[in-house]
């Protein structure tokens, strides 16, 4: 759950979605929200993206980099080294959520979620968006703001899927994909600007292939999304769709194990 300046995808929504990094989220948002954008969305950031890093990082050279906000809060992630935390196990005010981590899809962006945990960056931060539109279901979270414009200080390179079934067509000739439910991914606000914000993806949701993944929900952690999206949406300024959680929803604890 987000500036990001993404062009959305043509599907059937008219909505925007979900962000990550220190500004991340998805629609027409305003300034200062990073997401993921969905069909004639476009998400916006307060900063222009950093520049892009070499897109073939592997853990131990993951060139994570401050931006520009000010200093890191946690500190960076140590580049060197192998990722050796298999699960992030998320205790909610909803239920519990446990997600399987995909170092061999995304080794830098599993290896700098596992220190956030680590440094109780998620804890006590809210998930502060939920969407349910026909081709966009997720709940997004990791924002310490709680406004869809939080990260923690610094960058995380890109490393998109490649294995992703094909969406539908958009009108633009464009070719989205399908994040499918249980997927979980990061948000971000263009290129190589990934930071903190997550979503989770409880319903088969039509994107770019723009957003990280790295990582899948367990059986009770998508129970519990579900259980999120069916107490419903307080609307935002994207329509009815897409706005917080109706019955709030806290992180109350992030391990990395």
């Amino acid at each position: 759950m987000s500036a990001l300046r993404r062009t959305a995808l043509v599907a059937t929504l008219a909505l925007t979605l979900v962000g990550c990094v220190a500004r991340e989220n998805p629609s027409s948002p305003p300034p200062g929200d990073d997401f993921v954008t969905s069909e004639e969305e476009t998400v916006a950031s307060s900063e222009e993206p950093p520049a892009e890093a070499d897109p073939s990082t592997t853990a131990g050279d993951c060139k994570f980099a401050a931006d520009g906000s000010g200093e890191p809060k946690v500190g960076l992630p140590p580049d060197d080294g192998s990722v050796t935390a298999a699960t992030m196990s998320l205790t909610t005010s909803a239920g519990p959520i446990t997600i399987q981590f995909d170092a061999q899809r995304a080794p830098c962006t599993v290896q700098s979620m596992a220190f956030l945990a680590s440094k109780g960056f998620f804890d006590n931060t809210v998930c502060h968006r939920l969407t349910a539109s026909e081709g966009l279901k997720v709940l997004q979270c990791g924002d310490p703001e709680g406004t869809g414009s939080g990260g923690p200080g610094y960058t995380i390179p890109d490393e998109l899927p490649t294995d992703l079934a094909p969406g539908p067509a958009g009108g633009d000739g464009s070719q989205p994909v399908t994040y499918p439910r249980g997927i979980v991914a990061m948000a971000n606000a263009g290129p190589n600007s990934g930071g903190s914000q997550f979503f989770l993806v409880y319903g088969d949701s039509t994107l770019p292939p723009d957003y990280s993944v790295f990582g899948t929900m367990d059986e009770a952690g998508l129970a519990t999304v579900d259980g999120i999206a069916a107490a419903g949406i307080t609307p935002g300024d994207r329509g009815p769709e897409d706005g917080a959680p109706a019955s709030p929803v806290t992180i109350q604890t992030a391990t990395a194990a």
